[in-house]
Order: structure tokens, then C-alpha cells, then sequence
């Protein structure tokens, strides 16, 4: 039987190797009820030493704030990069897709090369620009309210537009990606577009860094039942991989 203090300093130590851990695996590795890891978790959080999320813990600040997009370019910028490589690599000739909003979504874009019969559909400002370089690739670009901050369009214009195409692949990028909420962003306008996205498509495949894993936006954009890939780095943690791939999502890690 653990004491209180054992408990906590195991908890931590977990915490800090695998960034994000669940009250299931705690009951099992120290043999007490989910009531207990739940009271330890409480009290762990009310010290600052963690964040509890939905059925466990993080040590990072779940809850996502809207950050412009020169920003946000600057965080991760090496892991994104290489996400991009990895997702322009599943673009084909003849292919038509949806590339979402993101400063990872635009690296994918910068590492495009020239293909014949593309059609990429986007709402961001910053994909349509990098496709311009390619004359072999056609680019409808979605119109509706602009958001600076993403540079950016949403709004009924673009959802309404999306409804006479059905694409192969959509290319999204997410605030936050969590097991069991599933992905969201923080802007819920983005969100409500991204799901129009989803259902024009066959195929959702998921470009996130690892900080992004056990976080929340503002807006839900779907569970990740309908996340057909994932494209991340690294630094996911193992029990993430497993959890997705137990849902039936492919992994990439990069």
C-alpha cells in the first residue's frame, strides 16, 4: 500500500517523462481506486504542479488562447516543418484536396513540389500564395470573412461553397488534439468551417506538433473517430501513439 507521498512523487515523476498521463494506467500502477488518483490529482493541481485534464494530467496549460499566425510560426518551427514534408509526400498527380488554415498546414504548402492535375481547395491566404509558385496545380480559394490573426477566411460563404466538392484528402491543423474530446481550435467559426471540410472529404488527416496532444480550444471541431491519419513529432508520447492507433488512426511520426 502506497502512502499519500509516495503516490505523489510517482505521479510526477510519470508526469514529467510522458508529459500527459490517465487515471486508468495510475489505478494500475499503484493498485488504488480511481477515486484515489482523482483526490491526489485534485491536490496536485491546487499546488501548480499540474494541469488535470479529462481523465488524467498534463503538465502543460490544456486550455489554448488565439495567437497570430507570425507567432505562432516561430513555436515548434523545425517539428513543423517536417510534418509538411511528410504530408506533401501523400499528394498524388490528378488529386483533389482541402488544405485547412495553420502555420503547419503552410509548411506543407512551402513543400509541395510541382505536380500535374492538383486541385487544392483552402481557405488561407498564406496556402493559396505558396501554390501560386506551381503552374501545375489549381487553387480555389474559399472566400468569407477574413481573420487576420490566421489570415484566414470562415463564415457561411466558404461552408456554402464547400458543398459542390468532395475532395480525396483534407489537410487539417488543430489548436488541440485530446483522446477523448477530440480536436478542436479556438476560434469556433474555424471550427464549424472544419467540419464542413470533413464532410466533403474522404480522408482527414491531422498535422500537429507534439505540444499540441492534451490540449483545448475554444471550439470542438470533431472526435477522433473521424481522423483518418495523424502527422506529428517526436515528442508524442508512446501511450498517445498507442491510444490513437487503438482507435484505428494511422500514426506518422516524423
Amino acid at each position: 500500500m502506497t502512502t499519500l507521498a509516495e503516490r505523489h512523487h510517482y505521479i510526477l515523476n510519470k508526469l514529467k517523462k510522458e508529459r500527459n498521463i490517465n487515471v486508468v494506467d495510475l489505478c494500475k500502477d499503484l493498485q488504488v481506486s480511481t477515486v484515489t488518483i482523482r483526490k491526489d490529482l485534485q491536490v496536485l493541481e491546487d499546488k501548480n504542479l499540474l494541469f488535470r485534464t479529462h481523465g488524467g494530467a498534463t503538465l502543460t496549460n490544456p486550455y489554448v488562447n488565439e495567437q497570430p499566425a507570425n507567432e505562432k510560426g516561430k513555436l515548434q518551427s523545425t517539428e513543423k516543418v517536417n510534418i509538411g514534408v511528410a504530408a506533401a509526400a501523400l499528394l498524388q498527380d490528378n488529386d483533389s484536396v482541402i488544405m485547412a488554415s495553420g502555420t503547419t498546414v503552410t509548411e506543407m504548402a512551402k513543400s509541395i513540389s510541382a505536380r500535374q492535375g492538383l486541385t487544392v481547395i483552402t481557405p488561407s491566404l498564406n496556402v493559396a500564395i505558396e501554390l501560386l509558385k506551381h503552374p501545375g496545380i489549381d487553387v480555389i480559394q474559399l472566400g468569407g470573412a477574413l481573420r487576420k490573426s490566421s489570415a484566414s477566411v470562415s463564415g457561411p460563404s466558404a461552408e456554402q461553397a464547400l458543398g459542390d466538392f468532395f475532395c480525396s484528402k483534407l489537410f487539417l491543423g488543430v489548436d488541440g488534439i485530446d483522446l477523448e474530446f477530440g480536436l478542436t481550435t479556438t476560434n469556433a467559426m474555424e471550427a464549424q468551417l472544419n467540419r464542413q471540410m470533413i464532410k466533403v472529404s474522404q480522408k482527414t488527416i491531422v498535422l500537429c506538433d507534439s505540444t499540441k496532444f492534451g490540449k483545448r480550444g475554444f471550439g470542438k471541431i470533431c472526435g477522433l473517430d473521424e481522423v483518418s491519419q495523424v502527422i506529428t513529432d517526436s515528442g508524442v508520447s508512446p501511450h498517445t501513439v498507442k491510444a490513437l492507433e487503438g482507435m484505428g488512426i494511422s500514426v506518422t511520426i516524423v
